[in-house]
Formats: C-alpha cells, structure tokens, sequence
C-alpha cells in the first residue's frame, strides 16, 4: 500500500508529492538537519528505496560502486527524494543494515542482571543474523574500506548500545548490585566482548540460547560486591 502523499511512478517505483523526475537535480529539496533527514518521509518511499539498495547488493553491486542515481533509478525515485531524507550514502547505508538487523529487546528493568543479559540476547540475534545473511556478512566485510560509513554505523548504532549498557551497569552501581569502583567502561567490553568474539571472529563457535546468560553470571562473579 502506498501512503499518503506518495505515488506510484509509470516505472512501478515509488514517489512522493515532493519528488522531481527521473534523474533531476537537487533543485527544491528541503534543507537536511546535521546527519539526519529533512522533510516528514513517507515509509512507502524509504522502503522502496532501502530495497533498491539491497537489490542492487543482491546483483553484486558493491558498496563503492553504488550512487545515489543509481539507487534512484533502482528504486524508481528521484535522486532529490532520496535527498531529502539521508544527507549521503552512509547515512542511507547505514539504514540498509538496521533493516537486516533484529530489533533490540526491550529491557526487563527488574535488576541489573537480567538487563544486560537482555541486550546481550539482542547481540547473540544479531550474530545469528550475520552468520545467516551472506549478504549481510559481505556488506560489513566491505565497510573496513569505508572509513566514512564505519565512522557513521559506529556513532549512529553502535555508540548508542554502548551507552545503554553503560546506563545499566551505572543503575548497578548505584543499586548496589556491582562494586562502586569498576570502570564501566571496561565492565562494558568484558560483558560484550565474549559474544562480538563468537560472532565475529569465532563463526563457528556455538551461540547457543542460554549463552547471554552464562557470559553475564561469569562476568558477574568477578564485579559483584563482596558479600558483608
């Protein structure tokens, strides 16, 4: 279904009421906020769009060889549409690979505990994910030769997750539930590390689904205050 505002392009694409035609400039396009998008975005286009991408990753495409005209064309846009909500390729690209990715779980909140073994549950996913997108895999090999679109996928995905468990193990501090003087953010790579290491540099080391458990409660054993 298309949504509001958007419609079907004579090429069987997707445009919205503000889009320009096949191939034109950037005259009209709204001005975009730092790292971010412009105008309110019809999720009809953004998926047309985002599937361009993969569709073109899918032919054999590679990351440096993708343009934003291509894309467009792919996904039967004009380039301004695609504009007016990513302010580059990374941006867009990093939206190609939330798509891949499985959804954080929402956090318990019942204990320090059981909420880092909750975002480390979304971390076991998404390397299950990984290991079963060739695609997947392929895109993020490629990213080692983007500087750009690493920096980008680092500040606008993984920064944020970081931060979230830097919260958590902050609540523990202050819950009594970990030791006052632990640099948090080392207790935050001694919980991620051992599941990053199966997923990315142990493809064949189980991930199985107690696995988040088990690294939290050895973590743990290690940063939990002394018992009075």
């Amino acid at each position: 279904m298309v949504h509001k505002g958007a419609s079907v392009t004579s090429g069987g694409g997707v445009a919205d009421s503000g889009d320009v035609a096949e191939g034109g400039d950037f005259a009209g396009a709204a001005p975009l906020s730092k790292g971010g998008r412009g105008r309110p975005r019809s999720e009809a286009v953004e998926q047309a769009i985002i599937e361009g991408v993969v569709r073109l990753l899918e032919d054999g495409v590679s990351l440096t060889e993708l343009s934003i005209e291509r894309i467009a064309r792919t996904a039967g846009v004009g380039k301004a549409t695609i504009y007016r909500r990513w302010d580059g390729k990374e941006a867009l690209f990093v939206d190609v690979l939330r798509a891949f990715e499985e959804p954080d779980l929402e956090r318990p909140g019942t204990s320090m505990r059981d909420d880092l073994v909750c975002v480390l549950e979304s971390l076991r996913r998404r390397g299950l994910t990984m290991r079963s997108s060739t695609l997947l895999h392929n895109v993020f090999a490629q990213m080692k030769t983007l500087p750009k679109l690493a920096e980008a996928y680092q500040e606008t995905v993984v920064a944020p997750r970081r931060r979230i468990i830097v919260d958590v193990l902050r609540r523990g501090v202050e819950d009594g539930e970990l030791r006052a003087d632990i640099d948090l953010e080392m207790a935050n790579d001694l919980f991620v590390g051992p599941m990053l290491l199966r997923t990315i540099l142990r493809p064949g080391a189980p991930l199985d689904d107690h696995l988040a458990e088990r690294i939290v409660d050895t973590v743990l054993e290690g940063l939990r205050p002394p018992p009075r």
